[in-house]
């Protein structure tokens, strides 16, 4: 006997205290005080999930690992599309 799941499920990911937001934002500072590019690196990183192009500085490499990679997508979508 299979168990199929006939409708869509919504599901929402207990991080703690912080929100997918303030994980990209507080990694977004660490990787512009290193110096390096925060957005062409966030981007590298969601292309590949690949953690080496976000820096261990201030801990943000563990922050953004605490999210599934279409976590952040979702929150930059909704972000850039919340107002049409």
């Amino acid at each position: 006997m299979s168990n199929k799941i006939e409708e869509t499920m919504m599901f929402k990911s207990q991080i703690g205290d912080s929100s997918a937001r303030e994980i990209l934002q507080q990694v977004y500072a660490a990787l512009q005080e290193k110096g390096y590019d925060p957005i062409n690196q966030l981007v590298g990183y969601l292309m590949s999930g690949d953690p080496v192009y976000i820096t261990s500085h201030n801990q943000a490499r563990t922050k953004i690992r605490k999210l599934e990679r279409y976590e952040l997508l979702e929150e930059l979508v909704g972000f850039y599309l919340k107002d049409l």
